[in-house]
C-alpha cells in the first residue's frame, strides 16, 4: 500500500501511478556503510521530461528538460536524482541536462522503459540547494549591480 500527501501528489509524478506500476527504491544507508554515490534524500523537488534517447555504443544518453527554477543547482559532472537514481551529469545546456546510463542502470531501474515525452521525478543535490539557498541572494545582488553598470546603463 501507498499513502501520498498532497504535497507529494503535486509535486511528484507518482500520484499517476496505478497498481503494479513500477517504481526505484532504495534502502536507507545504515551508519557506517561507505556512500557509493551522492546524498539522495527522496525530497523531490519537482519533475521534469525526458526529452531525447540516444542511443551510443554501449550505453544510452538521456537528455531531460532542465527546469529554470533549479538550473543553479546543475553543474557538469555534478549529481542529480531522476525517478530515484542517482546519476551524474554529463552535458548541460541553458534548457536540458544530459545523463549516461550504463546497460546495468537501463535493465535494473525503471530508467529503461521511459520513452521520450515521459516525465520524471528530479532530485537536485542536496548540497547545491544549500548552497543556493545561502548564497542564492548575493548572487541576484550581484547580477542586478552588474545590470546597473552595464555599457549604456549609467543616467537612466
Amino acid at each position: 500500500r501507498l499513502e501520498l500527501s498532497p504535497e507529494t501528489i503535486e509535486r511528484t509524478t507518482l500520484g499517476g501511478l496505478g497498481a503494479g506500476d513500477e517504481v526505484n527504491l532504495e534502502p536507507a544507508l545504515a551508519l557506517g556503510q561507505p556512500l557509493g554515490g551522492h546524498w539522495v534524500q527522496g525530497h523531490v523537488d519537482g519533475t521534469t521530461t525526458l526529452l531525447e534517447r540516444v542511443a551510443e555504443q554501449d550505453f544510452e544518453t538521456f537528455w531531460w528538460r532542465l527546469p529554470t527554477e533549479h538550473a543553479r543547482s546543475f553543474v557538469e559532472k555534478g549529481s542529480v536524482t531522476v525517478d530515484g537514481v542517482s546519476l551524474t551529469v554529463a552535458a548541460l545546456r541553458d534548457d536540458a541536462f544530459a545523463v549516461a546510463l550504463i546497460p546495468h542502470t537501463l535493465e535494473v531501474t525503471t530508467l529503461g522503459a521511459l520513452e521520450v515525452g515521459s516525465a520524471s521525478n528530479l532530485e537536485v543535490d542536496v548540497l547545491a540547494k544549500y548552497l543556493e539557498r545561502a548564497l542564492g541572494a548575493r548572487l541576484d545582488a550581484i547580477e542586478a549591480a552588474i545590470e546597473r553598470l552595464a555599457p549604456g546603463s549609467i543616467g537612466r
